[in-house]
């Protein structure tokens, strides 16, 4: 049966990095979760552009309608210790607070209650696509793609690949089991949309992804077989920690010296560097590594919150200048070390971060702009995760992930009050800065309503 929508009001998204579009009165009509037109104003609007069959949602004045929110690094099995162990440097903090969570999802009932909240939780927050670190059990793998499918939750789940320097509760047997669980998993994930194999899986709503956590945690013999399950699907992602602090990267340099310190060429001596690689932090960048990751075409995940917050410092990722060389910029929650499950906590922290990076590079690195980093949480995201053909922004063809901001008074959310005579975007400012879950009427994902306060 065909299903047919459309909206009519304000409508909000990104068409370049530095573009916001904002439409005061523009309907969308959208046909089984696709969008099959966008009119930007009423005279655009042919007069029978509504099929007499749709459901026709009107947004009242002070609401809009926007892109989803895209989380480019999450860990869903450390959504429950957010906010614990700020301070520490990051091997200490994985050790002392981490591990011990993540072995708990072991216990696939525990599992099942945790990522059932975890995933709700995010809807709420109107991420509608997530890229997901399990921990490194299948079970609780599996658990939590099932529930990303069920909810209607956009994702990207991988189980974590660790064989070594971790502690025996949770570090895994060996590589070749590792590699066994990893492919388990793989399959798994594609048959929950009936997609059995790569050539047919473009179209799912949960897919699988290689996770190594990073080079620390995985011997070279494990390397090696992902970067093989890689190379054999060209369909596959890849998502792992990159240059994310220093004490992470003076262990990597230890461990293996034969890269003289190259995360870069690390990774791609596995084949686990190319389009579809999604590096989380790269707070501590050397020109060569900025230059080789443009150069695979890699995407990088921005975490400011965790950033500043755990890992041994305060670390500022050089957005500004990835941006100017052509580098995929996304932004992650990394849920756990973040403390926030809020794409607009991470937006805020962001504006934090550039800001602080303009002093550092004394004014070569220019603060990021509000619509810079609304693209970035946004199209920005979708381009780093592969899907700007699929979501990110309102287009023809594209499907239907947005989330419906309400603005009006009586929600009693955090947001600066809208006030008679604010424009769109003075409206819209209020929200990124200030607004809160309470704000999220409804959640779509393909047009399907997934969450929302109302």
């Amino acid at each position: 049966m065909t299903s047919i929508l459309a909206f009519q009001g304000a409508i909000i998204h990104s068409t370049t990095p530095t573009t916001l579009e904002l439409l005061e009165n523009a309907t969308l009509i959208i046909t089984n979760g696709r969008i099959t037109a966008f009119y930007k104003t009423p005279a655009q609007t042919p007069p029978n552009a509504i099929p007499p069959s749709a459901q026709i949602h009107h947004l009242p004045p002070g609401d809009f309608l926007i892109p989803g929110f895209i989380d480019t690094h999450n860990h869903a099995p450390q959504w429950p210790m957010r906010g614990l162990g700020q301070g520490l440097h990051i091997l200490d903090w994985l050790s002392e607070v981490t591990f011990p969570v993540e072995a708990r999802f072991a216990d696939s009932e525990y599992a099942a209650g945790m990522y059932e909240q975890t995933v709700g939780d995010f809807l709420r927050q109107g991420i509608t696509t997530a890229s997901y670190y399990s921990s490194r059990h299948v079970g609780g793998t599996k658990i939590l793609a099932e529930i990303c499918q069920r909810m209607g939750q956009r994702a990207f789940v991988g189980k974590c690949n660790m064989d070594r320097n971790a502690p025996d509760y949770i570090r895994e047997e060996s590589a070749v089991e590792s590699l066994r669980e990893t492919e388990e998993c793989i399959r798994h994930i594609r048959g929950l949309s009936g997609c059995g194999n790569s050539d047919d899986s473009s179209n799912a709503l949960v897919k699988p992804v290689v996770t190594p956590r990073f080079a620390i945690s995985c011997t070279t013999e494990l390397l090696q077989g992902l970067g093989e399950i890689v190379k054999r699907d060209e369909t596959l992602a890849v998502q792992t920690h990159f240059n994310e602090a220093q004490q992470e990267i003076d262990a990597t340099r230890e461990l293996f010296p034969q890269f003289g310190g190259s995360e870069a060429d690390l990774y791609e001596s596995y084949g686990l560097l190319n389009g579809r690689s999604i590096l989380a932090h790269c707070t501590i960048m050397t020109d060569y590594e900025k230059e080789r990751i443009h150069a695979l075409e890699c995407g990088v995940a921005h975490c400011p919150i965790a950033n500043m917050t755990v890992g041994g410092g305060f670390m500022v990722a050089p957005v500004r200048d990835f941006l100017r060389r052509g580098i995929k910029v996304g932004l992650g929650t990394d849920s756990g070390g973040g403390w926030a499950s809020q794409m607009l906590a991470v937006i805020r922290q962001t504006m934090i971060a550039s800001n602080a990076r303009e002093v550092l590079s004394e004014g070569k690195d220019k603060a990021l702009t509000l619509e810079e980093v609304f693209y970035l949480a946004t199209l920005g995201g979708a381009k780093v995760l592969c899907l700007e053909d699929r979501v990110g922004s309102f287009e023809a063809g594209k499907e239907l992930d947005a989330v419906w901001v309400s603005t009006t008074t009586g929600l009693q959310s955090a947001m600066t009050p809208r006030e008679d005579g604010d424009s769109l975007r003075r409206v819209f400012e209020k929200y990124v800065m200030t607004g809160d879950d309470r704000n999220v009427a409804h959640v779509y994902v393909r047009g399907r309503r997934v969450a929302g306060c109302k």
